[in-house]
């Protein structure tokens, strides 16, 4: 396979990918106006028919709706365009942020990600990312080929999702590990702490996995025969229950956004205080002041939803030595499974003293 088409799968992996370029509040004073013809006095270097043509393809979103470009722009609209590809046009600034790294060699380095972190340089982070962060600590150094070291991402995790991921240091590591990665040849399990108990004790979840049709900016899963979304594998199993909350092991045959928190929203089980996927209302349990208060403490001690990137394999892109990592569960995941555990064990009886 040659350079071209490795970059083809590349690309082909991320394509699911959408990135904030611009977003405008529309001013009280404006008076209705084509959003083509709105958006060409406010951006920079673009033509009319580009902006037809993103409208089109459904990237131009108003109040988090799509929209076609002859759509009236009103006072107070917030318009948001997306494009498949990360801006270029920023510059990534280093910045010295503490990073817990697992692993590091001349192609690749593994990161266990801190909840909160955002990955990514992006509309509203442009600084405090984990690519500023990788920017800082390469300073200065150069690839194995020559050329100045910079981070090359090859998979992402929800900037709340905490745990193992890889990213490469040059173009050749960065193009093997995307093969993997569109190949499925590298194993990744998460762990995920859910609503619900389960009838068995492990399943899979096939379902498409695409953007929401009426909000671009969350996924939803779609029928095997639909022609939105694209195929999406998830493989669960308990791990320990607790009643009305299950901590379960997910391991991705495949890779889409947001796919296990989609998965499992899909059958009924949304993660733990996801609140874009409706995790962060009380789904089970009792009507007991004391529960509600209970399951708002979990809530404080852990304010993302419950999912962590527990393990990671993969081939060296270089020595083609298998490479594992395991990481451990952050103190807020593992402080909510114990409040979890003991309430469990004694239920109401002691839900005093717990809560």
């Amino acid at each position: 396979m040659d350079i071209c088409q490795q970059k083809t799968i590349m690309l082909t992996e991320e394509k699911d990918e959408l990135y904030e370029h611009y977003k405008f509040t529309v001013d009280r004073g404006q008076e209705l106006m084509r959003m083509d013809k709105y958006l060409l006095n406010l951006i920079q270097n673009t033509s009319r028919s580009k902006i037809q043509y993103a409208a089109k393809e459904g990237s131009i979103l108003v109040n988090g709706n799509p929209e076609k470009q002859n759509y009236k722009v009103k006072p107070g609209d917030l318009i948001t365009i997306l494009m498949p590809n990360p801006p270029r046009d920023i510059e990534i600034i280093p910045e010295n942020i503490p990073l817990e790294v697992v692993y590091e060699d001349e192609d690749l380095i593994i990161i266990n990600k801190s909840a909160g972190l955002v990955v990514h340089p992006a509309f509203g982070n442009y600084t405090g990312t984990l690519v500023n962060a990788l920017t800082y600590r390469f300073q200065g150094q150069c690839t194995k080929y020559g050329e100045p070291m910079r981070p090359l991402l090859v998979h992402r995790i929800d900037k709340n999702t905490s745990g193992i991921m890889v990213v490469a240091k040059n173009e050749e590591a960065q193009m093997k590990i995307a093969h993997a990665f569109f190949e499925h040849t590298i194993k990744r399990k998460y762990w995920a702490l859910v609503w619900g108990d389960f009838e068995d004790n492990e399943g899979t979840i096939i379902a498409k996995v695409g953007r929401n049709l009426k909000d671009r900016l969350i996924m939803t899963t779609f029928p095997d025969d639909s022609e939105y979304g694209k195929h999406a594998v998830t493989h669960w199993k308990v791990i320990e229950r607790f009643g009305y909350v299950t901590l379960i092991e997910c391991e991705l045959e495949t890779g889409r956004t947001h796919q296990i928190r989609v998965h499992l929203k899909s059958i009924g089980h949304p993660l733990f205080n996801d609140e874009i996927y409706g995790g962060d209302q009380i789904l089970k349990g009792t009507t007991f002041t004391k529960y509600k208060q209970f399951v708002n403490n979990c809530f404080e001690l852990m304010p993302r939803q419950a999912l962590h990137a527990k393990q990671l394999g993969l081939i060296h892109p270089s020595t083609e030595e298998p490479l594992f990592f395991d990481s451990e569960l952050p103190s807020d995941f593992n402080a909510v499974l114990e409040k979890w555990r003991k309430y469990s064990q004694y239920k109401g009886d002691l839900l005093d003293s717990i809560s």
